[in-house]
């Protein structure tokens, strides 16, 4: 018997990296996942490897910056599975550069992937939720914000920090219908932290240098198996909180 027996999960940008690593361990614990992303190839590949050990998934095709595929990805997970009892806001375009290189078409992209879609997607979720007596919420929001340094990450941090405003607030107004939201700030081997070590090879070892446990984390087994908790009953009275799964590197006041 898996923690979350029964549960449906709904994850955008699962076909890789963090998201992928968090749909494996939701469907290793019993979840039914609708694994959702742009590239068809990779959530399908996804969802053969969570059928392989046993788990339950769907690959559903969903560009997040087009909130009516997010509403038509919902409408087939609930038509796949019956419902939505957890919902993971993954996906984002996340832009890097010196705010003076950064462009209002660029910031329009980044804002629109990130809390707009997410605020789509949990509005959409919502009163599924409420029906089924509740559910949870996981924003991946960003220690950016929170860097020693943060040049070059305004961008980034900017609509990571507008995300985690979201959380809170919709963490205060829908606890009374059951439901929890929270954000988690990750460091994970995804494909875009392995670009960023390759390219900036000085600043990622002085990265990692930083970090207390001395390591960056693994996708399923740091990230996806902290999400298992934090969805689960186990925390049933964790919400409006932002995790930092980072190894103790970020200094959050």
């Amino acid at each position: 018997m898996g923690t979350l027996d029964g549960k449906v999960a709904f994850i955008t940008g699962a076909g890789q990296g963090v998201g992928q690593g968090i749909a494996f361990a939701l469907a290793r614990e019993g979840a039914a996942v609708a694994v959702t992303g742009r590239t068809e190839s990779k959530l399908v590949e996804t969802v053969e490897h969570i059928r392989g050990f046993g788990g339950t998934a769907e690959p559903i095709t969903c560009d997040i910056s087009d909130t009516e595929q997010i509403t038509a990805a919902v409408e087939k997970t609930v038509e796949a599975f019956g419902g939505v009892d957890v919902l993971v806001n993954n996906a984002s375009l996340n832009p890097l550069g010196p705010v003076l290189d950064l462009t209002p078409d660029l910031m329009m992209k980044a804002y629109q992937s990130g809390p707009v879609a997410s605020f789509h997607a949990m509005q959409t979720v919502y009163p599924i939720m409420k029906q089924r007596g509740g559910g949870s919420i996981v924003n991946m929001v960003s220690s950016a914000a929170v860097r020693w340094d943060m040049s070059g990450y305004g961008g980034y941090a900017s609509a990571k920090e507008a995300l985690r405003s979201l959380t809170r607030a919709a963490a205060a107004e829908w606890g009374a219908d059951g439901i929890r939201v929270n954000a988690v700030a990750p460091h994970a081997l995804s494909p875009g932290l392995k670009w960023w070590t390759e390219n900036r090879p000085d600043e990622a070892a002085e990265f990692i240098k930083s970090i207390p446990l001395g390591r960056i984390g693994d996708c399923e087994e740091d990230i996806g198996r902290a999400i298992v908790w934090i969805v689960g009953d186990d925390a049933r009275y964790l919400t409006g909180a932002t995790i930092p799964l980072d190894g103790g590197q970020a200094r959050w006041s």
